[in-house]
């Protein structure tokens, strides 16, 4: 019926999303051995969150439904730089099973890359709705950045609040949903950046906060022996792992650092609680869901 036509956006409701073989086709395309450190698990994770991090809870606007990414001016912004390769890899995923929306896949995604490296079993519902090209575009600037924005010169801790306060997250919500700095790395041609935050890349786990804690993180002046041009990094004494300046922001909040402290002692409670937070994340704004 029109019911379900407008449920699944553009195609007709020929027949229910089969979320089982959805995740194991996600699960399928994860490896990938000329990518980053092998897997396509961590894009796919950013993607997600980028996806749902532009909601604002004062107007219901953004969050994870619409997958306007795909569209200009979103595709375009600055912190998306890079997740063109993602959402083209996860067109095979949305080829073989067109009844799922954008939206729907893109966080289940996201889902099945954190379980598939070892996070937290996440629930998911369907029933993101997808927009449309040429509707109202979001503005840019929704999505946090690294250097503190306007807040780079006092508390960089203060512009992570001014992101996540707007989508109705708190300080410990912040820091736990941080956490998924464990996986991935930063690339020169996308951020600017460069380099991983840990030594598994590939494994969700604790280890980002215990290596904010453990490790002495000073100003980045080289790279492979020559001066360093990007943008202010810091490294530890190896020089083979990074953080941002919004990373280090949350030992040096009076506030947050408590949090890095118990999540870098009790691996247990940071899966419940990223769990939580990343769960809010992905259904915030989301008008109707159906438990899948």
């Amino acid at each position: 019926g029109a019911g379900g036509y407008y449920f699944y956006g553009q195609q007709p409701a020929s027949k229910p999303v089969d979320v089982a073989a959805v995740k194991k086709d996600i699960a399928d395309l994860l490896d990938a051995e000329n990518h980053d450190d092998g897997s396509y698990g961590p894009i796919f994770v950013r993607l997600a969150w980028h996806n749902a991090g532009t909601y604002n809870k004062a107007d219901g606007s953004g969050g994870s439904e619409g997958a306007a990414m795909r569209f200009n001016p979103e595709s375009d912004w600055g912190a998306n730089g890079g997740l063109g390769t993602a959402r083209a890899v996860l067109e095979k995923v949305k080829a073989k099973h067109p009844g799922i929306t954008y939206s729907d896949l893109w966080t289940l995604a996201g889902n099945v890359a954190i379980e598939e490296m070892g996070g937290p079993e996440l629930p998911f519902s369907l029933g993101r709705k997808d927009k449309v090209p040429n509707e109202k575009p979001l503005p840019d600037g929704l999505l946090p950045d690294a250097d503190g924005r306007d807040k780079k010169d006092s508390n960089i801790a203060d512009h992570l609040r001014d992101i996540f306060y707007r989508m109705g997250f708190n300080d410990q919500e912040i820091v736990a949903l941080s956490g998924a700095h464990a996986l991935g790395r930063c690339h020169p041609t996308s951020s600017g950046f460069w380099g991983p935050w840990t030594r598994a890349p590939t494994t969700f786990s604790n280890e980002y906060f215990k290596l904010l804690l453990s490790e002495k993180w000073t100003k980045k002046t080289k790279h492979e022996g020559k001066e360093w041009t990007g943008p202010e990094q810091f490294e530890d004494k190896t020089g083979e792992l990074m953080m941002l300046p919004s990373d280090l922001a949350l030992i040096k909040d009076e506030k947050m650092k408590p949090w890095v402290e118990k999540y870098a002692a009790d691996e247990d409670l940071f899966f419940e609680d990223f769990k939580k937070a990343w769960t809010k994340l992905q259904t915030n704004g989301v008008k109707s869901l159906t438990p899948a």
